[in-house]
């Protein structure tokens, strides 16, 4: 079924206190998104972030990020004020994050809320714990060490600190027991107000694609419980870590620095890890986007302690073996493999066996050989069309930067020869919508025609990323009724399916035999 949505993080709502949270401006935005006519709401990676603000280099592939906690939920139940609230300093832009700010202020109001809340009498604070344990129990004792360390990266604990069973950990657990239980308080309220807003857009007809990083972070609570499952040395230290080679986007290709897995070792616990984590994904989203789908074909390993991406290697992934798996342990498994870049014969295959779908980007479709794979007319259903990702220059961004050849080619492939570059932003929203493909899926900086002012990443950089936000009343009702006229016209507006009485079954049947009936005798 044809369908579309858009992209926008959660740190890009315009809620107050500096930053988008789980707030009524959230569910304004849901409102918002059913009235335009759209199915989907894709967001960016929830887990708490690290150093460079990036949400693809979370401190935990499990937990939930406490700066999307909506403070106006704690003020209503009495463990915040106002007052306390409105005195922090989010920062001087309603358009952008100050995450120094937000680490100032966030953490204080929580723990003043974590105090004044009696958790002893809430049963369901009881059953969050018992039900998330697997994971929730390494991940608050991570970070209460860390906090006890200064915030220094675990490979740089005291070397009795680093191993998660040792004497010292368990007399750290103990010792630290008041600073755990504010972090599960933390999470005990992350996951309260995700699910509630979670359950309010999937009622409006709205589904969740989360995004899911191929990668754990290095400084992360999944790499300090589970170091079995990543290529370390025995000092904890990576023997290399992921990245790309130079391509498009930096000439020294990315430095991810992400530990790489030891797939021997994960294939020998029937993937375990893996299914646990996918499990947990589909408790918070509908839908996920894999990230990096490549690299489990192949991925690219970079010596430890180089600087740039240069003398990496390839080396082989689990393929479908792990896939395989995930499928036949989680049942409704539904999947956008992000398949972006090069792409080698065998991860064509791997996508194709899969069965998952592929993602195609406009922004890739317009080069000098007028044969790119983006191009729509190549698509097949089975793939979500973008504009451009959250990785990309906002479209308008895109076509003010455009030269030469390529200019010329995406006007005259849009028919927009000498049209303002707003028109054009439209047009090549519409030729994505237009498309064969199953799933559009806008980023709302292009429904606006921002520029790249308005731009959320740029890969391989540092400092000014991840901090983009929506302005309230930015999506005005006339943007709402233009994005459901294009969603209308090119077929994607949500329909009930249609349900047959029996006797309008049997009349079809009827007819469906009258005229094979026919067609027989016309033959002969």
């Amino acid at each position: 079924m044809r369908a579309s949505g858009i992209l926008m993080g959660i740190s890009s709502i315009p809620s107050k206190y500096g930053m988008g949270c789980f707030s009524k401006e959230a569910y304004e935005f849901v409102d918002q998104l059913e009235q335009a006519g759209q199915q989907y709401w894709q967001i960016l990676p929830l887990g708490p972030t690290g150093y460079g603000d990036s949400p693809y280099q979370s401190v935990s592939t499990f937990a939930g990020n406490p700066y999307f906690i909506n403070l106006e939920d704690l003020i209503e139940k009495g463990l915040l004020t106002r007052g306390e609230c409105e005195s922090c300093d989010w920062g001087g832009s309603e358009s952008y994050v100050d995450y120094e700010k937000m680490y100032m202020s966030r953490y204080k109001l929580l723990r003043k809320a974590y105090e004044r809340a009696d958790l002893s009498k809430d049963e369901d604070y009881a059953d969050f714990l018992k039900e998330e344990q697997n994971w929730l129990t390494d991940y608050c004792l991570f970070m209460a060490i860390k906090n006890d360390q200064k915030g220094i990266c675990w490979i740089d604990w005291p070397e009795e600190l680093k191993d998660r069973h040792s004497k010292a950990v368990r007399e750290a657990e103990k010792e630290l027991e008041e600073e755990i239980d504010f972090y599960r308080f933390q999470q005990y309220c992350f996951t309260t107000q995700w699910r509630k807003l979670k359950a309010y857009a999937n009622e409006k007809g709205i589904s969740i694609i989360g995004d899911v990083p191929i990668y754990v972070a290095l400084d992360s609570s999944d790499a300090w419980a589970n170091p079995e499952m990543l290529q370390f040395d025995k000092d904890h230290n990576p023997k290399s870590v992921a990245g790309c080679p130079p391509d498009a986007f930096s000439a020294t290709g990315q430095l991810w620095g992400n530990p790489l897995y030891d797939w021997k070792k994960l294939k020998a616990t029937g993937y375990d890890w893996w299914v646990q984590r996918m499990q947990h994904c589909l408790e918070l989203y509908d839908v996920v986007r894999i990230d990096h789908f490549r690299g489990f074909d192949e991925y690219y390993a970079i010596p430890y302690g180089e600087t740039t991406a240069q003398k990496g290697k390839w080396e082989k992934g689990p393929g479908m073996d792990l896939f395989n798996t995930l499928n036949k342990k989680i049942e409704n498994l539904r999947v956008i493999a992000e398949d972006l870049g090069f792409l080698t014969k065998s991860v064509l295959e791997m996508l194709k066996e899969s069965g998952y779908s592929g993602m195609k980007v406009l922004q890739f479709a317009f080069d000098g050989s007028e044969n790119s794979s983006y191009l729509p007319y190549k698509y097949e259903h089975n793939c979500v069309v973008y504009t451009g990702t959250h990785d990309n220059e906002t479209t308008k961004g895109w076509l003010e930067n455009l030269q030469g050849h390529d200019r010329d080619f995406v006007r005259e492939y849009i028919n927009c020869y000498e049209a303002p570059v707003n028109d054009c932003v439209w047009a090549l929203i519409r030729t994505a919508l237009a498309s064969v493909a199953d799933l559009a899926i806008i980023p709302i900086q292009d429904y606006l025609c921002l520029g790249n002012e308005a731009r959320m990443n740029v890969p391989a950089t540092l400092g000014d990323n991840w901090k983009w936000r929506l302005t309230k009343g930015q999506i005005s009702d006339m943007i709402l009724y233009h994005m459901r006229e294009v969603t209308r016209i090119y077929g994607r507006l949500y329909r009930e399916p249609v349900v047959e009485t029996e006797e309008e079954t049997e009349a079809d049947e009827k007819e469906e035999l009258n005229n094979s009936v026919k067609d027989d005798k016309i033959k002969k």
